[in-house]
C-alpha cells in the first residue's frame, strides 16, 4: 500500500501524549510509520502509550515535562530528538477548563487556565520550530483547540480566551512560519475523556441538541491531527478545522426535532472539549 499520509520514516513528538486524545493523536501517527515522542506531565502515562506504540514495530520514547516551564520544553526536545531523530511532527493536546463567572475569577485561577491552554502552545511549537529550521526541514505542527475558542465561553471565558488566543497564534505562526512550516489545529466538541465523563446528563443534552446526537470520542481527535499532519492537507496553513459533531453550525438553542429552550449558564456546562 502506497504511504498516502507521506509519514513513514518521520518522527513525532506528542505533547500531552499519555493519554485521551494526546494518546489516539500518537498511535495514530505511529499507524502512519512515524516513530514517536510522548511527552506527559506524568511520565508513567506516556510509558504505557510508548509501550503500545513500540509493540506497533515503531520506536518510541517517553518524556516527563511540564509543557508550560520554558526549561523543560527545551530539556524534552532535546532528549527526544536524541534518542530518536529531529523533529517532523508536533502535535499538542495540552489544556483543561475550570467552570466560574467571570465576576466572581480570582486573577490567579484566569492566569492558571491562560497559561495551561495558550502558553504552552507558545513555548512548544517555537522550541519545534527553532528545530527545524536549523535543520532546514519542512514540517506540521498541530494544536488542539476547541470550540470554545471559535464562540462565547459563558461561564468558562479564560478558557476560551485562551483557546481563542491559541487559534489566532495558529495563524500568525502558519504566516511567520511558511513555506517550511505548516500550523493548523482542531477544534473538538465535547469528547469523551477521564476528565470529561460520559454521564448521562451529558449524553442526554448531545442526543437532543448536537446534529450527530452524541459525544465524540479520542479517536475522532486523533483521525483529525493526523489529517492535518500529513501530506493530505499539504496545502493547508493557518486553519483550525472543528471535530464537534455539528456543533457549532447550529443556532445556540437548536434541538434536534423543535427548538429547545435552554440557558446560557446550562448550556455552557458542556461546552468542554
Amino acid at each position: 500500500m502506497s504511504d498516502v499520509f507521506g509519514l513513514s520514516g518521520k518522527t513525532a513528538i506528542v505533547w500531552g501524549g499519555g493519554q485521551g486524545m494526546g494518546e489516539a493523536s500518537a498511535v495514530r501517527l505511529a499507524e502512519a510509520g512515524c516513530d514517536v515522542a510522548l511527552v506527559d506531565v506524568v511520565k508513567e502515562r506516556a510509558e504505557v502509550v510508548a509501550e503500545i506504540i513500540r509493540g506497533m514495530g515503531r520506536k518510541a520514547i517517553a518524556l516527563g515535562a511540564d509543557a508550560t516551564k520554558e526549561d523543560e520544553v527545551e530539556r524534552a526536545l532535546a532528549e527526544a530528538e536524541a534518542a530518536l531523530a529531529p523533529i517532523d511532527v508536533m502535535v499538542t493536546v495540552i489544556g483543561m477548563s475550570g467552570w466560574i463567572s467571570l465576576l466572581e475569577m480570582p486573577l490567579a485561577e484566569w492566569d492558571r487556565i491562560v497559561d495551561l491552554n495558550l502558553k504552552h502552545f507558545f513555548l512548544t511549537a517555537r522550541a519545534v520550530a527553532r528545530s527545524m529550521h536549523a535543520g532546514n526541514r519542512q514540517g506540521a505542527i498541530v494544536a488542539v483547540a476547541s470550540v470554545s475558542g471559535l464562540t462565547s465561553a459563558p461561564m468558562h471565558a479564560h478558557y476560551g480566551a485562551a483557546k481563542a488566543g491559541l487559534v489566532n497564534l495558529v495563524r500568525s505562526m502558519a504566516a511567520e512560519w511558511s513555506p517550511l512550516i505548516r500550523v493548523n489545529a482542531v477544534a473538538p466538541g465535547t469528547i469523551k475523556t477521564a476528565r470529561v465523563l460520559a454521564t448521562p446528563e451529558r449524553e442526554e443534552m448531545h442526543r437532543d441538541k448536537v446534529p450527530m446526537a452524541r459525544m465524540g470520542v479520542p479517536d475522532e481527535i486523533g483521525k483529525a491531527a493526523l489529517f492535518l499532519a500529513s501530506d493530505l492537507a499539504s496545502y493547508m496553513t493557518g486553519q483550525t478545522i472543528a471535530v464537534d459533531g455539528g456543533w457549532t453550525s447550529t443556532f445556540l438553542m437548536h434541538s434536534r426535532g423543535g427548538m429547545g429552550v435552554q440557558t446560557l449558564n446550562e448550556n455552557a456546562a458542556y461546552r468542554k472539549a
